[in-house]
């Protein structure tokens, strides 16, 4: 099957591609685009492993992000300085799910540091800081109550 470009009005979406024959009706799909409206939300701008930038706002320590709010200079300077603590702190947020950036390196944390989390049974999900980034940003643009928890340092 071949596909081409639509020619679209210069206002609307471009690259769109449609087959030149019409697709089976059990093929039909109909797809709906939304605009993000992420204003007033905090959304990452930039990342790499040793910095985020929220907002267009750069920030090279530890720090955990929320839709609405940041809590800059998180304690944990780097992945061995992880403690309970750290995770129970987070408690106070109340968000559905954490998501731990742990620099260009994905490392899993003892189970016994996020188990306040667990026991409030709020989600925790581990991977490199991008990840993280990208992850966060969908699920604040969605509405939902996440948590970017992200070890920033130098030797991450």
């Amino acid at each position: 099957m071949r596909y081409t470009a639509l020619a679209a009005p210069q206002n609307a979406l471009k690259g769109i591609i449609l087959p030149d024959r019409p697709l089976s009706r059990k093929w039909r799909h109909t797809l709906k685009f939304h605009l993000a409206d992420a204003v007033g939300l905090n959304i990452f701008t930039g990342y790499d492993t040793d910095y985020v930038a929220v907002n267009h706002r750069h920030y090279q320590t530890s720090l955990i992000v929320l839709p609405d709010g940041i809590v800059e200079e998180w304690p944990p300077q780097s992945f061995a300085a992880l403690e309970t603590a750290h995770f129970e702190a987070i408690l106070e947020f109340a968000p559905e799910i954490v998501l731990l950036g742990t620099g260009g390196t994905l490392r899993f944390p003892h189970p016994r540091l996020t188990e306040a989390l667990i026991r409030a049974r709020i989600g925790v999900e581990v991977m490199d800081t991008p990840a993280a980034c990208r992850t966060y940003n969908i699920l604040a643009s969605e509405g939902r109550k996440v948590a970017a928890a992200l070890i920033l340092s130098p030797e991450c």
